[in-house]
């Protein structure tokens, strides 16, 4: 694979693994999860997964042939046409962002949400999401605690498209929960458990970082900072790579 386009994929905003995906989706040409998996060297459940949050974003189309979905990427100039795009848009509201920003764009914005009600009124600001959401969780805890956590969050935010990479506890709840990946639009990998024992849950999206514990009480708080945000994202992404398949 060409070391030189790779990077400018990466350079424009995929990651290296959705730019090795959508490469050898432009090179099998339209072609089921399998074949684009076996070129990209991916198992199938990371390739579909990479598929989908393509698809999202436009830069691969679906179609069912004999009953088997098959993914085309979009072509090279309608990729390079839709960067253009969205630069210039960017680029006009420059003057309005900047007013907005002004004084206050360093100072951070913090809540805190008490009792379960509140918590549920914290995890609804995670349904803004512009991106993805990065999460580690002790599966088990959390549900313990929010019975309904899977119907009222989990499944309304597959609902709504907003994929969630994470990582829980190499024990029987986290593994029911890694099991269930494709239906509820995330990835999860698992930790060992006698070195993964936390019992607050943390949720990372756009410029928030949510802080989530049910012991010994119920309270949540959520963090609005760019820096805050980016600094965990960051310790996130080296624990991500350290755990990578």
């Amino acid at each position: 694979m060409n070391e030189k386009v790779l990077k400018h994929l990466t350079d424009v905003g995929l990651t290296e693994k959705e730019a090795q995906i959508y490469l050898s989706a432009l090179e099998r040409g339209t072609s089921p999860v399998s074949i684009i998996s076996s070129s990209a060297k991916f198992n199938r459940i990371t390739t579909y997964t990479i598929l989908e949050k393509l698809l999202a974003r436009g830069l691969v189309t679906t179609s069912v042939r004999d009953g088997v979905k098959h993914f085309t990427a979009v072509s090279p100039e309608i990729f390079a046409e839709s960067i253009k795009q969205r630069a210039k848009r960017l680029e006009k509201s420059v003057p309005h962002l900047l007013a907005l920003a002004g004084d206050n764009a360093a100072r951070p914005v913090v809540q805190m949400f008490e009792g379960l009600t509140g918590v549920k009124r914290a995890y609804n600001e995670t349904f803004k999401s512009s991106g993805e959401i990065l999460n580690c969780a002790n599966s088990k805890g959390l549900r313990e605690h929010w019975s309904e956590y899977d119907t009222e969050y989990v499944a309304e935010r597959a609902r709504r498209k907003i994929f969630l990479r994470g990582f829980a506890p190499n024990d029987e709840p986290g593994k029911l929960v890694q099991s269930e990946d494709k239906r509820f639009y995330r990835e999860t990998r698992l930790l060992p458990k006698e070195d993964f024992w936390v019992e607050n849950e943390i949720n990372i999206f756009d410029d928030k970082f949510l802080i989530t514990s049910f012991e010994p009480t119920v309270f949540a708080i959520l963090i609005q900072s760019q820096a805050v945000a980016d600094t965990q994202r960051q310790i996130f992404e080296m624990l991500w790579k350290f755990c990578e398949k």
